[in-house]
């Protein structure tokens, strides 16, 4: 059995882990467990900033002796003081661009921490979450009632880029915004994008976006090859 802790980046996010991420890894013996972190004294969920992430993943890696820690955060919007932030602007596409975040922050979490470096696995998304909905937009349509009328759209949306982790990093443009101004009744993340999700199905959205399937294939080879973590040191 490996217990995974995943940071995520809002109540969406947590929902979609708990929901449809967690139930297909359950039969592995890999138990994915999403957990949101404080940004003030009295909320969770939303932007997460390098220091609090630090902070948190010693904590928790340190708690749970066993346990293997990753994240779920959006590359929109993502807090520039992340390690690796300045020079993954200068790779040439997203995967790249996605890449070298997360080999980096992999270094500075393992080395503020002190752990086993296989006791990280991050996870940065392009660009969002939302994105992955535009894996089966006629699944996605189905969602509201009303929402078929938007269907054509949605299709051009989805078939101007090469893949729906593609789309995009301008606020006008990125998933979540093209969703909000496009559907009636609006797009609601907490409550339509899990709904959507579980329509859309976690096979597609692995069929169609690369960078999010190889996140998975990372949580599904835990069962094989961790170890239990405990009396070993980190």
């Amino acid at each position: 059995m490996v217990e995974i802790i995943v940071f995520a980046e809002g109540p969406t996010e947590e929902q979609f882990i708990k929901r449809v991420v967690a139930p297909t890894l359950r039969a592995m013996q890999v138990f994915v467990k999403p957990q949101l972190l404080n940004t003030s004294l009295d909320a969770k969920g939303g932007s997460i900033n390098f220091d609090r992430l630090k902070f948190n993943a010693r904590n928790t890696l340190r708690q749970k002796p066993d346990a293997v820690l990753s994240t779920f955060l959006d590359l929109y919007a993502l807090d520039t003081a992340f390690p690796g932030f300045e020079t993954a602007k200068n790779q040439p596409n997203i995967y790249l661009r996605t890449g070298h975040l997360e080999n980096a922050l992999h270094t500075a979490i393992v080395e503020h921490v002190g752990c086993r470096p296989e006791r990280f696995i991050p996870h940065v998304q392009p660009y969002e979450y939302e994105g992955l909905l535009f894996s089966d937009v006629e699944a996605l349509s189905c969602t509201e009632p009303s929402w078929g009328k938007y269907l054509r759209k949605l299709r051009e949306i989805r078939n101007a880029v090469e893949t729906p982790e593609h789309i995009n990093d301008g606020y006008e443009t990125k998933p979540s915004r093209q969703l909000e101004k496009l559907l009636m009744p609006r797009y609601k993340k907490t409550r339509h994008g899990p709904l959507a999700a579980e329509r859309i199905s976690l096979s597609t959205m692995e069929r169609e976006c690369v960078h999010f399937r190889g996140w998975l294939e990372k949580l599904r080879g835990l069962s094989q090859s961790i170890k239990p973590f405990k009396n070993n040191e980190g």
